[in-house]
């Protein structure tokens, strides 16, 4: 268990948090949410001791481990991978460092012997003797080959990295687990594995992430970040969601009767209740939505932005069409022999184990770079827009937001964009911000407008909820559901696939899986496509 009391943190004139108090307790799950800048990651930082607070204080259950998903990859290149996971136990690993001195030691004295056999009774009760296979173990669930598990960490790429330091953390069964955007860099069957792992942890887990499956599926409680305080909710992302805007509904209804709003949030409360999976997560959450008054639901502040794509005319049947396409890219193969015809109303979800693949395709696509062999050809009645992963290029430019979007808009009258700007939540003196000064969300919401603006037949996205708040990602998602035209995009956020795909392709460099009407989850569920995919070597 884990209290704040009284907790506030104050930077100059800028109070980030103000007088919080709640308690985290065993068993639970909570993701703690807010819009970006509100402090996430910083109060994830308070409780594990990081950062001091200005006033009140952070106490923890005596004798409980706090593990903490590390941000700096660099912080272990001297260590193996393996050596790496296991230092995430520190009184573990200080045991075996300890050890191993005392047992090098040239003049081994009697004392050090008493002091050896006091540390291995010690190493015996942590289950020392299987750290390295259970080290080992969380690492290949995770993903990461056993070839690279002796790897110093400077040799590995920065998305294993993530992975190693992600083992780390959950490794040797932690009293308290703090994990701030868990998901990054996880391929879409690894964050399976650790939205599992969450659902069957015992003990107390925190997570911040912007992926709304993934609190959905772990959460058993929602920490809002909201004007400098935390109010904790009962039950997960999309209960707090509904019942917040419900409530919130039910505030503008003047006319209505009280005891038929009370009923209506029964009602609500009683579905959601109703609906819980098996899973330990999902019953924890029944029993607490069961025990709900309607007092406890409380309207939301939060703002969406509007996310609307319309075409200016409809493409013909046939879209795109793709000839034994290949690239390889730094002497490693992106994609081999694709043969992929696109038609009208397709919603593809680009898929697979290695980013670089769909980012290439997408790139080649776009004629920003040149395929190695093959050919592509776009139906004569198509027009794109395109969301690149890196938009930096686009903003290399000293406009503010509106002459900035005016480059785009056939009205370039001040008015019209002002007000575009606004729906996408920049209002006021925001329309005049530099465009180089701009956050990683804003600059998103940017090229969103500047896509919605071109009104394209045809959307290709990459990776475009990176950087966007839990808010903007559910505008998004809702937009691209309601597009008429045709969608080629990837991201690893599995709701936004789930309910926008029509069709899935996996690449990867052996080869590729196209499988036409269905979801993602249908897909991991079909057996025939689990067979081709232990074929082609896809990380089960």
């Amino acid at each position: 268990m884990i209290t704040c009391s009284d907790v506030s943190l104050q930077y100059g004139q800028q109070k980030l948090f103000s007088k919080v108090n709640i308690a985290f307790n065993s068993g639970n799950c909570y993701g703690l949410i807010g819009a970006n800048g509100s402090g996430k990651s910083t109060f994830l930082k308070i409780l594990s001791g990081e950062i001091d607070t200005t006033t009140g204080d952070v106490s923890v259950s005596p004798g409980e481990r706090i593990s903490i998903l590390k941000q700096d990859q660099f912080a272990f290149d001297e260590y193996t991978a393996l050596t790496t996971v296991i230092m995430g136990h520190k009184k573990l690993y200080d045991i075996m460092a300890e050890k191993d001195e005392l047992y090098s030691k040239p003049d081994f004295s009697d004392k050090d012997g008493e002091r050896a056999a006091e540390l291995e009774g010690e190493f015996a009760d942590l289950d020392g003797w299987n750290v390295e296979s259970d080290a080992g173990k969380m690492l290949s669930d995770l993903g990461i080959p056993v070839e690279l598990h002796e790897t110093p960490m400077k040799q590995i790429e920065a998305g294993i990295k993530v992975r190693v330091l992600l083992a780390q953390a959950l490794f040797g069964n932690p009293d308290i687990l703090l994990l701030d955007e868990p998901t990054n860099h996880l391929d879409l069957e690894t964050n399976m594995w650790l939205e599992e792992f969450l659902c069957n942890f015992e003990n107390t887990a925190i997570v911040v992430s912007h992926d709304r499956h993934f609190l959905n599926k772990v959460c058993t409680h929602i920490a809002d970040i909201d004007f400098g305080k935390i109010q904790l909710y009962p039950g997960n992302y999309t209960f707090w969601q509904e019942s917040s805007e419900l409530a919130l509904r039910q505030r503008s209804e003047v006319n209505k009767k009280v005891a038929d709003k009370r009923k209506e949030l029964q009602d609500f409360i009683a579905r959601f209740s109703a609906n819980a999976s098996k899973s330990k997560q999902a019953t924890s959450r029944k029993k607490i939505l069961v025990k709900l008054t309607v007092e406890d639901i409380k309207p939301s502040s939060r703002k969406y932005p509007y996310v609307g794509f319309e075409q200016e005319r409809e493409a013909g049947n046939d879209v795109l069409h793709i000839e034994s396409l290949s690239k390889t890219v730094d002497g490693q193969i992106a994609f081999e022999n694709l043969n992929i015809s696109v038609e009208k109303g397709d919603k593809i979800a680009f898929i697979g184990p290695n980013d670089l693949a769909k980012t290439t395709l997408f790139q080649v696509l776009m004629d920003e770079i040149k395929t190695d062999s093959g050919s592509f050809k776009w139906g004569a009645s198509t027009s794109r827009a395109y969301y690149p992963k890196d938009n930096t290029k686009y903003f290399d430019i000293d406009y503010n937001l509106i002459d900035w979007l005016r480059q785009y808009s056939d009205n370039t009258d001040e008015n019209f964009v002002r007000g575009f700007l606004g729906r996408m939540l920049f209002t006021g003196e925001d329309s005049f911000k530099s465009v180089q000064v701009l956050s990683g969300g804003e600059k998103v919401r940017c090229m969103l407008s500047r896509m919605m603006l071109v009104q394209a037949n045809v959307l290709i996205l990459n990776e475009p909820t990176n950087h966007l708040d839990l808010e903007s990602i559910t505008a998004l998602n809702s937009g691209l559901e309601k597009f008429k035209g045709t969608l080629l995009f990837s991201s690893h956020d599995h709701k936004l696939i789930q309910s926008v795909a029509n069709r899935i392709i996996e690449i990867t460099p052996n080869g590729y899986i196209d499988r036409v009407h269905t979801t993602l989850d249908e897909y991991f569920e079909d057996e025939n496509i689990q067979k081709r995919r232990h074929e082609l070597g896809i990380h089960q």
